[in-house]
Formats: C-alpha cells, sequence, structure tokens
C-alpha cells in the first residue's frame, strides 16, 4: 500500500466520497474551486494532524486547514490535487482555570460555546465575531477575528497567550505561555495568529478570559445621514468615552433588515448606531454617551434590561443574513483611521452612484472597520470596478485591505499595494522556514513569487 492509501490506513477517520468533497472543498466566500479534493482527513487527535502534515511535505501535496467553513475570503477553499484537514471534531474544551483566567482549548471549539463555558464561572471570552454562533476558535486565530467588542477588548490576537501548532514538515511547535506576561524570545504566537493556516496547523490554544461585566447599558440611536451618525462616534471618543460596543448600520442594510425579520427600522432614520456601555459604570457612562448622541441624532433609545440588548445585539447579527436573502454577496472588510470614516463611507455611497452596483454598509464603528456588502446580481452591473475601488479607497485613507476577515484568495493582488516588495518579500522568506515544503495552504494569505 502506497501513496494516499497509505497515509488514509493509519487514520481513523477520512472520506474520498464525492459529495464530502464538494461539501468540504467550499467556504462562505461563495468562491468555486477549480475541482475536488483527493480526500477529506477529519483529525480526531493532534497524532492524525502530524501524520497528515508529514505525509504532505513529504509528497508535495497541498493540505487546506478547514474548521467550520465559516471564512469569507476563500481562505478555506480547496481544490484539485488538495487534502482537507478537518479540525472540526477536535472540539474539547480541555481546561478553564478561573483564578488565572485562561482556557485551554482545541480549535475546533465553537467560539460562542466557549463564551458560554466561561460564563459559569462568571468569565467571559471577550473576541466576539457575528459568526461566533457557528464558528471556530481554530478559525478565529488563523483570520485574526475581531466582532463587536472589539473596539473595547480587542481582536482574537489580544486574548491568545499560546499556541501548540504543526508546522510545515510536521513538527509539533509550542509558542508563547500560559502567564500573562513574558518577552522571551521572538513573539511567534502574534506571528501565528492571522496568518490563515499558512504557517502551521493549530492544534490547541490557551487564551485569556476576563470576568464578566456587573452591568451593560445600550442605546439605539437613528440618524438624518450616514455622515452624520459615522461623526457621532468620532464625538464620542472626543467626549472621553470607551464603549464597549459602537455598531454602525447604513440605510440600505436596515431596510434589508427589516424585510427579512418584519421591522421597521428603516422608518426610524436613515443611519443606526448600537452603541453598549458595560462595568461598574455602565449606567453612568451610557447617561454620557446618550447625551452626546442626542447633539445630532433625530431618535435616542436607551435599555438596560438584559433581554432586550441582547434582542438588539442578534438585530445587528441579523445584518449579513438579511443581506444574503438578496442574492448572491461578496463580503469585505476594510479598516480605515477612526477620524476618516465618515470621508469613508461618504466615498462607498459615491461609488454605488457612479458603477450602480448595491452595496450594503455596517461596521465596527469604534475601530474604523467597514463592511461593504457587495450585492452580485445577474441583470445587475458588474462589480468587479466597485470592489477595486473599495480597497482604493482604504488605502488612499490610510487603512488596510482586512481588518478580521484575512486576504485569503479574493485579496492577493492588492498586496502589494499595502505591504510594499520588500515586505512582501520577507513575509515569503517568513513562510518558507515554517513550511519548507510549501504545502500549507499554498496560494492564500501571501502571493507567490
Amino acid at each position: 500500500m502506497t501513496g494516499l492509501d497509505g497515509l488514509l490506513a493509519h487514520l481513523p477517520s477520512w472520506s474520498t466520497e464525492p459529495e464530502v468533497l464538494a461539501r468540504a472543498a467550499l467556504d462562505r466566500s461563495g468562491a468555486v474551486p477549480d475541482g475536488l479534493p483527493l480526500a477529506v482527513v477529519h483529525a480526531t487527535s493532534v497524532d492524525d494532524v502530524v501524520r497528515t502534515v508529514s505525509y504532505a511535505a513529504e509528497h508535495g501535496v497541498p493540505v487546506v486547514p478547514r474548521g467550520a467553513g465559516s471564512g469569507v475570503s476563500a481562505g478555506a477553499l480547496a481544490g484539485t490535487g488538495t487534502i482537507v484537514l478537518d479540525l472540526s471534531r477536535l472540539d474539547r474544551i480541555v481546561e478553564i482555570r478561573p483564578d488565572d483566567g485562561i482556557a485551554v482549548v482545541e480549535p475546533g471549539v465553537i467560539t460562542a460555546d466557549l463564551d458560554r463555558a466561561a460564563a459559569e464561572h462568571g468569565l467571559r471570552y471577550a473576541p466576539d465575531p457575528a459568526s461566533a454562533a457557528f464558528s471556530t476558535i481554530g478559525g478565529n486565530i488563523a483570520t485574526n477575528a475581531g466582532g463587536l467588542r472589539c473596539v473595547k477588548y480587542g481582536v482574537t490576537r489580544d486574548s491568545v497567550l499560546a499556541l501548540d501548532v504543526v508546522t510545515g514538515d510536521g513538527r509539533l511547535l509550542r509558542t508563547g505561555r500560559t502567564t500573562l506576561k513574558g518577552v522571551t524570545g521572538y513573539d511567534l504566537t502574534s506571528l501565528l495568529v492571522g496568518s490563515e493556516g499558512t504557517l502551521g496547523v493549530v492544534v490547541g490554544a490557551t487564551v485569556k478570559l476576563l470576568p464578566l461585566p456587573r452591568s451593560t447599558a445600550t442605546a439605539t440611536a437613528y440618524f438624518p445621514d450616514a455622515r452624520t451618525a459615522v461623526e457621532a462616534v468620532t464625538g464620542l471618543r472626543r467626549a472621553g468615552l470607551r464603549p464597549s460596543t459602537i455598531e454602525f448600520l447604513d440605510h440600505a442594510t436596515l431596510v434589508a433588515i427589516d424585510d427579512a425579520q418584519g421591522g421597521d427600522l428603516s422608518t426610524r432614520g436613515r443611519a443606526f448606531l448600537l452603541v453598549q456601555t458595560d462595568g461598574y459604570g455602565a449606567e453612568e457612562e451610557m447617561a454620557a454617551v446618550v447625551e452626546a448622541l442626542k447633539a445630532t441624532a433625530t431618535l435616542v433609545e436607551t435599555s438596560g434590561d438584559a433581554a432586550a440588548a441582547d434582542r438588539l445585539l442578534a438585530t445587528r447579527r441579523q445584518a449579513l443574513p438579511s443581506i444574503e436573502r438578496l442574492g448572491r454577496v461578496l463580503i469585505e472588510d476594510i479598516v480605515v483611521p477612526t477620524t476618516r470614516l465618515a470621508d469613508a463611507v461618504a466615498a462607498i455611497e459615491a461609488i454605488v452612484r457612479d458603477t450602480g452596483v448595491r452595496i450594503f454598509t455596517f461596521a465596527h464603528a469604534g475601530d474604523g472597520n467597514l463592511h461593504p456588502i457587495v450585492l452580485v446580481e445577474e441583470d445587475g452591473p458588474p462589480v468587479g470596478d466597485a470592489v477595486d475601488a473599495l480597497f482604493a479607497l482604504a488605502l488612499d485613507l490610510g487603512g488596510t485591505l482586512t481588518g478580521e476577515h484575512g486576504v485569503g484568495l479574493l485579496k492577493r493582488d492588492w498586496l502589494a499595494a499595502e505591504l510594499g516588495e520588500t515586505g512582501l518579500d520577507l513575509q515569503r522568506r517568513i513562510k518558507a522556514v515554517f513550511d519548507p515544503a510549501g504545502v500549507l495552504n499554498p496560494g492564500k494569505a501571501i502571493t507567490e513569487r
């Protein structure tokens, strides 16, 4: 027995069934691979990962790591001649140490499940991507996912203390530490977070947990136009306020949510902010937030009730699914300096007018992370120019091509414009150190020479 059959014979769970391969080849990006993978390996142990990656390195077979397949930049897309390494069955919360404020988890743990388990100890896992109900910790680490609470608590990288990783030559690497401080050696943990499976396959993680806030207050505000709404975010910062969540929805998005959910948000204003404060001074801080918002908002509503606040947050999380009901979408992810957020929103509106392409914009407004959702209509105008204009806009305003979704396959052509050739060269060299055979998610995140 030789070749791929020899590998699969030593693994407990795998498939070469066409239906399974077809599902495993896709992610949420909507991109289509050039064919079917050779096999899907359902890893049930670290040894399964080591065996698979070692085989791939020896035989030059590309390996595509996969969690829930919830990525939107085609980072988990798997085509002809690849092995999909499915990590979703490595889903144990190994340990929660409440007094140390850490958890040890496997990569297939669903983000919201970790947050719920932490809550039993009066703690929370702070990163809160909109996909928390179905995305995995490993996928969050791969893309350095952010989310609704990141304006106050940071992104995934800020919560990862240590990683267990299988490198591209099949070696097991431990990075970081379980202490909250430490500067021994280079920070390989931060390097690996956001590397999109191109440097190593995460098989374990030690993450920080924070105390659950003693109280939470939530406000929604409606504005006569988008610019006024995002300028109000700058006003909050100037007032010295630090909410945990500041979310923006434009009018097109409000209409989509109303159509999907049967609501009336779009009748209350042309733009919407959802703001949440937390901690011991949540109510006091919210009073100051409301006072600041009232200066330009047409309507401000508050809620200190947890159930009502959850419903408001659920409304925000329904933005993308509501837009997806309208057809195929490209889920973009750009970041600009927060002081340029109003300029970015105005420029997106101009792109819509100039191209005729429908774009729905929502944003983690507190840190300048915009999600322009581009609707691809069969009988509509081509979207390529509009998408290119979005990327150019981000760079022109001093921003970045992606804040939390990753580069994947879909943004590689723009890498040189942001990183420069020297930056690209160094990143390629780093890739070669971790993955000398070049088998880990090749073609993703970083362009080939």
